[in-house]
């Protein structure tokens, strides 16, 4: 039985391979469905039971583990650590980083009104509008570079004003 079983095995070993890596493209997949397939081949061998196209057998088996192996949650989702979880956030904002965020907010605001209208137009048109630099250079008819320049500038100037209202810039 061994020696019917090892030639099966060298016959046949690389096509039930082939098989499986062409449904997930995932060596390591197909070693797994390769050992099942000859697993259950050996299984079926020790109860006597007689598999006459052996080939068509061990393909057919393969396929199937395969196809089950691919549309098993564990291959959709993998595993994630412990870890990972508790660094995941809650979508709520806890009641105090809410009311920090508030007062951050009112401040900024506060500091923009010090600043002159065109400097408050290009920071509100980059970072409330989310425009890129190239869209925010065409509307005010500037160079890029010139865009740049000019949000610095105003960055510089506003995170000095905040820091005389006692708010800390990064």
């Amino acid at each position: 039985m061994e020696k019917e079983f090892e030639k099966l095995y060298a016959a046949h070993g690389r096509a039930v391979w082939a098989v499986a890596y062409a449904r997930g493209l995932n060596a390591e997949a197909a070693n797994d469905v390769l050992q099942e397939t000859y697993l259950r081949l050996w299984r079926k061998m020790l109860k006597g039971s007689v598999i006459r196209q052996a080939r068509a057998w061990l393909i057919r088996v393969a396929r199937n583990l395969a196809e089950d192996f691919a549309r098993s949650s564990f291959q959709k989702n993998g595993t994630i650590s412990p870890e990972i979880f508790d660094s995941i956030g809650s979508k709520i904002i806890a009641p105090d980083s809410n009311l920090v965020n508030s007062e951050l907010k009112i401040q900024i605001r506060n500091g923009l009104l010090e600043i002159s209208p065109t400097d408050r137009e290009i920071l509100s048109m980059r970072y409330a509008l989310d425009f890129p630099v190239s869209e925010i250079a065409q509307s005010l008819g500037l160079l890029p570079s010139a865009v740049h320049m000019r949000l610095s500038r105003a960055r510089t100037k506003l995170a000095d004003i905040l820091k005389n209202m006692g708010v800390e810039v990064p």
